[in-house]
């Protein structure tokens, strides 16, 4: 979602700020903006894309060597540039009409209690020319402040409630900038000739500096030329670990492909042979130091997620409680911090994050922690994340930067992540015999083959693709382990294609989907030649007597054949229980091509963000 750049320099940082953006625009947002000093505040702002911001701060001719950067993603106010950071303060009986005040301010993050405090500004005289929660913490700001901006944010954020990371400056201090954090990312980077910089993600300074802090919670940070400092919640001044982090651009090649999206499902092969890398065997250990202990005690997992995460997790119930005979409950993580549960210590808590900043997955975390359940793992794609650094075990997905919005590679990683803990889990309690576990390994070692084989289907989904792109709303069914994968193939069709698509276990149509079967319903079914095939073949015989036009992905010896209103595409081969893996691919690309018929904007579809850090 919102991205953050700030800097404190001897040198024109502008391109750092602006480049700073490009690379986290992958995030999703809906306006941009950038503010330095120079000679006093200077700003330019846009609801276009960030190229568009730059060309306007050269036509402007903006410059400094302190100023503060940010991307948009709306929550209090429409997108539009008197909405857009960063903001400037306004002091009392003054307006926007009559220029900037003295501090600027950009913000990540909700503030719950900001109708109060906007109330009370308004009060002392402060205007505001936004609807924005963030410009009351800018006014905030300046309303304390008295000749020193630490000072003056310290108190700030102390009276804030919600979740917030910002950076700000001010006029009378210029080459001094302050960063805090409460609940959204925010990491200090060291440079070169005593210059400091401040971003919600490390991937914004790539290329500039690797020497990364990551502040903690409560965390207020002050940078100036050749120093800085950082106290935490208590005001108490604190050292954190500046370490040397292998920061990557997001603005990567996109090569032979049309989008980052394709460019990423067809990198599938590729990220799941990285993430299964070194793994030789089962074991614990392969999710740190002490975990067949932890696995040995451990009697349920209770697995927290949201979106396509929460899909992975809903799949590996299936493998968990089958395969580990482990009694498992996925909670979507957004509701379960927010109702009663029963906690048990011997739960092995599981978070499943892509980026590891999704802010309701680590207040749900948060939340287990604080009802007494100790045992924690997260499976995440960054190991620099939040998310591992508050969990006791980790397994890194190696997928590389997932730059579209919606994600693919991220999910497949994800899936062999938690099939590997199915596996560690299932032989610390003594249920996963020798053969079972060489078998087992044969089939994850071919994984990348068997995926290679199935983007090979391509074409055969392009066909597909046609025929969904003059509709406007289609049904995927799927049963037992399959059901999830159908619910993640309408999430990926809607996310992109903006076509409504529901998903529903094949068992449920009589009780109700059956009444939108029509001819301009089409019903996707993934149909692997498993224990439930038969039963599935007679939910789609109803489909088919109502009208309804089938898209089947069927194994090659399931013995489903294309007809009128049947339309079949064979997948290679059967892979047991790994097959959620493989018919994933065909549902990622038919969204795709899908989206890509339509015209819409496959990688950066409307009113969603990559890294969702708000509540």
């Amino acid at each position: 979602m919102c991205g953050i750049v700030g800097a404190v320099s001897t040198r024109d940082i502008v391109p750092i700020l602006v480049q700073g953006l490009q690379r986290l625009e992958y995030r999703g947002y809906d306006s941009c903006g950038v503010a330095v000093y120079d000679g006093g505040l200077k700003r330019a702002r846009s609801t276009a894309r960030v190229a568009e911001l730059m060309a306007q701060v050269n036509e402007e001719k903006i410059h400094g060597t302190t100023g503060i950067a940010h991307t948009r993603w709306a929550t209090h106010g429409a997108p539009a540039v008197h909405n857009a950071h960063p903001h400037f303060s306004h002091g009392p009986g003054a307006n926007a009409a009559q220029g900037p005040g003295r501090v600027a301010l950009v913000h990540n993050g909700i503030i719950e209690n900001y109708e109060e405090l906007r109330a009370g500004l308004k009060a002392k005289g402060y205007a505001f020319a936004s609807q924005t929660d963030t410009e009351v913490i800018c006014h905030l700001v300046d309303s304390l402040y008295d000749g020193d901006l630490f000072e003056a944010v310290k108190s700030a954020v102390g009276q804030l409630q919600g979740a917030y990371a910002i950076a700000v400056f001010c006029k009378d201090e210029p080459h001094r900038v302050v960063g805090a954090r409460a609940g959204s990312p925010l990491v200090l980077g060291v440079g070169r000739d005593g210059e400091h910089f401040l971003a919600s993600d490390a991937m914004a300074l790539a290329g500039v500096t690797d020497r990364i802090a990551y502040l903690e919670e409560g965390d207020v940070a002050d940078l100036q030329l050749g120093k800085f400092w950082i106290v935490d919640r208590q005001h108490k001044p604190v050292q954190r670990e500046v370490k040397t982090v292998q920061v990557h651009s997001g603005a990567a090649e996109l090569g032979p492909y049309r989008h980052y999206m394709q460019k990423e499902i067809f990198e599938q092969p590729r990220a799941i042979g990285d993430t299964l890398q070194g793994v030789q065997g089962i074991m614990p250990e392969l999710f740190g130091d002490g975990a067949f202990r932890v696995f040995q005690e451990v009697e349920q997992v209770l697995v927290l997620a949201c979106g396509t995460s929460y899909y992975s997790g809903c799949t590996a119930k299936y493998w968990l409680e089958g395969i580990a005979q482990i009694p498992t409950q996925v909670e979507i993580a957004s509701e379960y911090r927010y109702r009663d549960s029963v906690p048990h210590p011997k739960t092995l808590v599981v978070t499943i994050s892509q980026s590891g900043e999704t802010a309701d997955t680590l207040a749900a975390l948060r939340h287990a922690k604080s009802l007494g359940m100790a045992h924690t793992l997260t499976v995440c794609n960054v190991a620099t994340s939040a998310m591992v650094r508050e969990c006791r075990f980790a397994y890194l997905t190696r997928a590389g930067v997932e730059i579209g919005v919606a994600s693919t590679k991220a999910f497949t990683t994800q899936l062999a992540g938690l099939f590997l803990l199915t596996l560690a889990l299932a032989q610390a309690k003594g249920r996963l015999s020798d053969e079972e576990e060489a078998q087992h390994l044969k089939a994850m070692r071919h994984l990348p083959m068997a995926l290679a084989a199935v983007l090979a289907l391509e074409p055969q989904v392009i066909s597909w693709a046609e025929d969904f792109a003059g509709k406007e709303n289609a049904l995927f069914l799927g049963r037992g382990l399959h059901y999830p994968i159908a619910l993640e193939g309408a999430l990926k069709l809607k996310e992109i294609s903006y076509i409504h698509a529901e998903a529903y276990p094949a068992g449920e149509l009589k009780h109700g989907p059956l009444a939108l079967v029509t001819g301009e319903m089409p019903v996707v079914t993934v149909a692997p030649n498993d224990a439930l095939l038969e039963k599935l073949k007679s939910n789609m015989q109803e489909v088919r007597a109502r009208g309804g036009v089938l898209y089947v992905l069927a194994d090659a010896d399931s013995h489903i054949e294309s007809s009128e209103g049947i339309h079949v595409i064979r997948m290679p081969e059967h892979y047991g229980p790994l097959s959620p893996l493989l018919h994933v691919v065909p549902l990622q690309l038919l969204a795709y091509h899908t989206a890509c018929a339509r015209g819409t904007d496959v990688d950066k579809p409307r009113n969603l963000a990559k890294s969702v850090t708000v509540e």
